[in-house]
């Protein structure tokens, strides 16, 4: 199985808008800013608390800019690379082999183990967070873990793979001189497409999620949210028809009518999940 360290949506744009470069920052803080709207009291309570007990400049200190810490975090703390997603493999989706056999978490769980997915590290930080015994320090590292992680899950290509490094290895040609590689483009292009800026964002997904989903979207876990996302990047972002495979020489692909459209809903819905599904764990960790 290919593994590629480097999973933030590095992007390779000629002539687009630096703001592309953010499920980055925009898409991140977009989640935790649905997920505001849904908090206990009590839960909102301990979340501002935490944010401002922080003195880490990484980030920002808001919760929208404090969901991106784990992506700063990872520059200087390789070891965490690949704590942010799983190779599942279009042709034999197997969650067990893409997370290294489900390994047993260490203690803190902040120090692994490195070879682990983001479903192992989301489960093992957030009965950290949920667990009030826990040194003051590792809990605060394990809100800011589980504030990135649960977006990371929900980000279609973070959850697959077709030999290709999440689709890091290819280029789609956005017309002109402008190219972008896949999982780039489902990392911010599609976000991007939703509206100016993170909370308009948010309050504009935030409106159209109806009781009757929020009471769906909660149920499972994170290997069930995982194949979930596993199956939008199979049905939608992979419909790019992109062979398997990375090699130096790829053509751009040019995207299929009606893909930009079905990429922009299907993130849409991504990130409403992932955000009623944050405010789930968090407030099963602070009620």
């Amino acid at each position: 199985m290919l593994r590629f360290a480097v999973r933030a949506g590095l992007i390779a744009l000629v002539a687009m808008p630096t703001s592309a470069l953010a499920w980055g920052r925009t898409g991140h803080a977009v989640v935790a800013e649905i997920a505001r709207g849904y908090l206990t009291p009590k839960a909102a309570a301990a979340v501002d608390a935490l944010l401002a007990s922080d003195p880490d400049v990484l980030t920002e200190r808001d919760l929208g800019s404090r969901a991106s810490w784990a992506d700063a975090y990872r520059r200087d703390h390789r070891e965490t690379s690949e704590w942010h997603f799983a190779d599942v493999e279009l042709d034999h989706p197997d969650l067990a082999e893409a997370c290294f056999g489900f390994p047993a978490s260490a203690t803190p769980a902040s120090a692994g183990p490195a070879k682990d997915c983001v479903v192992g590290r989301l489960d093992a930080f957030e009965r950290e967070l949920s667990d009030p015994r826990t040194d003051a320090a590792e809990r605060l590292l394990a809100f800011k873990f589980v504030l990135h992680f649960v977006g990371d899950l929900h980000q279609p290509l973070h959850a697959a793979d077709n030999q290709d490094k999440g689709g890091n290895c290819v280029p789609l040609a956005l017309g002109g001189s402008r190219t972008v590689n896949l999982h780039s483009y489902w990392d911010g292009v599609v976000v991007d497409a939703l509206g100016p800026d993170a909370k308009t964002i948010a309050a504009s997904l935030s409106a159209k999620i109806t009781p009757s989903q929020r009471k769906a979207w909660e149920k499972g876990d994170a290997r069930s949210w995982a194949m979930e996302s596993f199956a939008v990047a199979k049905s939608t972002a992979y419909a790019v028809g992109s062979a398997p495979g990375c090699s130096n020489d790829k053509a751009p692909v040019a995207l299929p009518e009606g893909y930009a459209e079905r990429a922009n809903a299907a993130a849409a819905l991504q990130l409403q999940k992932a955000g009623v599904r944050l405010a789930l764990e968090l407030n099963r960790a602070f009620n």
